[in-house]
């Protein structure tokens, strides 16, 4: 009896941890006082540890060993973590999504930000077919309007997107770049915009890529896509 009782004690001792480290992580990260991908590891471990004891804290409980207040912390932030995790369901491990596969926007101006130096910038050949597998609604936008034109509209857009900074405008290149910042964790992701001629009208272009990490959980994509959709909508 003592030992079931120290056992379920154990449990409830890895429950809480589980539960503080997953908290912990995202807010250090809000803070800046750690970066970003060690506050999503925290969150990750903590998560991995939530769902591992919550699973044995859900044997016990059949087994009619009762169910602890630390116990009751792990499946709590397991049914989180797994909630959080399934958004990378179906999406490849790729950080780099781009409008245009044949001739990716290059960036000009991210390639002198310290965090970038010494980085390949380029886009990696061997996304193209994973994202044509996973994202074939990437595509660029073409508008009626004259190129200058559709270069204020284009930026005009990228004024009013959440967490984007503009870092770089190249009217003669039809180009504009930004920086993405996430809300919790603070990652980084690069956009460059480009907007060419296209018959009588024009053709933009959009590339995001993130500085951290192998894979994004669909950041990028969805970003590409919000953008796509938002000036569309702008006069």
């Amino acid at each position: 009896m003592a030992g079931g009782s120290a056992r379920t004690g154990f449990f409830d001792q890895l429950g809480f941890a589980a539960g503080a480290a997953m908290v912990a992580g995202p807010a250090l990260a809000w803070i800046r006082l750690l970066p970003g991908l060690a506050g999503f590891a925290l969150f990750g471990l903590g998560g991995i540890l939530a769902t591992l004891t919550g699973i044995t804290a859900l044997i016990q409980a059949a087994r009619g060993r009762g169910f602890g207040a630390g116990r009751s912390v792990a499946l709590l932030g397991a049914m989180v973590f797994l909630f959080t995790a399934s958004a990378g369901l179906g999406v490849p491990r790729i950080n780099d999504y781009t409008t245009d596969l044949q001739d990716p926007p290059a960036y000009v101006n991210a390639l002198q930000i310290d965090a970038n130096r010494g980085r390949d910038m380029a886009y990696p050949p061997a996304f193209a077919e994973l994202q044509r597998e996973c994202c074939s609604d990437l595509t660029p936008v073409k508008l009626g309007a004259r190129p200058d034109l559709a270069f204020a509209s284009a930026q005009r857009t990228a004024e009013k997107m959440p967490g984007w900074q503009i870092a770089a405008l190249d009217p003669g290149a039809g180009t504009i770049e930004a920086i993405a910042t996430s809300k919790v964790f603070g990652f980084h992701d690069d956009i460059v915009i480009r907007v060419r001629p296209d018959g009588d009208g024009s053709r933009i272009d959009v590339r995001s890529k993130s500085r951290d990490g192998k894979g994004d959980l669909g950041a990028n994509a969805a970003r590409i896509r919000a953008y796509c959709q938002a000036v569309q909508a702008t006069p």
